[in-house]
Order: C-alpha cells, then sequence, then structure tokens
C-alpha cells in the first residue's frame, strides 16, 4: 500500500516552487494556492495587493515509500532564498514569504529541526526567516496559474526566474527526477 504524505510551503513566487516540485519524482500532484491569510477564497489580485495576509504557496502530495517529508524540505529550500524577510528576488511583500505551513504536529517537529540544522551548519550566510505555521486553509489559484511554467514556457518571467531553477534543479538534484525528465 502507498503512504501518500502532503506538505504545504510557500517560497516566493508560486509559480517557481511549483515547478521544480513538478520535476520531482515521487510527487503525485502540485497545487498552486494561497494560505495563512484572513480571508475566505481570495483571488490572486486580492493576495497580490498584500492586505489578505495569504502567502503564495505550494501544496504537494507525495508518495512516501518514494519521498521524506524531509526530502520535501530539502528541496524546498534549495531552491528558494529563506533568509529574505517577506520578497523573493523581485518579488516583495508580505505573499512573497517563506514560510511552512505544518499539517500536523509531527511536520512542524520536524520542520523546525531542519532549520536549526540548517542554521547550525551554516548553509546560509543570513540568519533564516522562514515561518513554521500550522495550516489552517489552504485554497487553490485560478486555474490558469496550474502548471504556470510548463504551460507557458517562452513567457519571459518563466525565461527570467523560473528556467533557472529548473535548469538547477535538473542539474543539482538529478537523481530525485522523474523518469524521462532530463
Amino acid at each position: 500500500m502507498v503512504e501518500k504524505g502532503e506538505a504545504t510551503i510557500a517560497g516566493g513566487c508560486f509559480w517557481c516552487v511549483e515547478a521544480v516540485f513538478e520535476l520531482v519524482n515521487g510527487i503525485d500532484m502540485v497545487v498552486s494556492g494561497y494560505t495563512g491569510g484572513h480571508i475566505e477564497n481570495p483571488t490572486y489580485e486580492e493576495v497580490c495587493s498584500g492586505s489578505t495576509g495569504h502567502a503564495e504557496a505550494v501544496q504537494v502530495k507525495f508518495d512516501t515509500t518514494n519521498l521524506s517529508y524531509e526530502t520535501v524540505l530539502e528541496i524546498f529550500f534549495a531552491y528558494h532564498d529563506p533568509t529574505t524577510l517577506n520578497m523573493q528576488g523581485n518579488d516583495v511583500g508580505t505573499q512573497y514569504r517563506s514560510a511552512v505551513f505544518c499539517h500536523d504536529d509531527g511536520q512542524k517537529t520536524i520542520a523546525q529541526s531542519f532549520i536549526a540544522r540548517l542554521e547550525q551548519d551554516k548553509v546560509f550566510a543570513n540568519p533564516i526567516v522562514t515561518e513554521v505555521n500550522n495550516l489552517d486553509q489552504f485554497y487553490a489559484a485560478e486555474d490558469y496559474h496550474q502548471s504556470y511554467f510548463q504551460n507557458n514556457p517562452i513567457q519571459p518571467y518563466c525565461q527570467f526566474v523560473i528556467a533557472p531553477k529548473v535548469i538547477k534543479m535538473r542539474e543539482k538534484h538529478a537523481s530525485l527526477l522523474k523518469t524521462g525528465i532530463h
């Protein structure tokens, strides 16, 4: 029997995080959306305004026989900057914060320990500012946001911001790629 896991993470633009995780063997589904805010069913425009408190996030469902929650975190921290408060690159605002939204106390313990190890090992030059919160409600983003990089590979943002992350994923974590992805 296949055990299923679920993780909800925010690392800036959800298109970037989604594009990386869609390549990973053991990831069954990636959904871009919003979490951590104070209104129900926010729209992209509302979240982009910064007034809802939501973060752009992805929710990944994965096969725990192939992939651990800790490996999901490893990938997450490798492909965004967890040391910049409320921003990733040119994207600025609380909607672009770095956060792990935990589905249970076990995930919270793992995430906090993982971050503590990164800090202890001085993996990053600056302190990690990633929030670790309990997941309240996740809202899937509008359909046009799903698999954005796959559906819009020549869009300038995809070429200049997302493609380098995808290339890095293919080079640095080739052993984690789905079959047929180079």
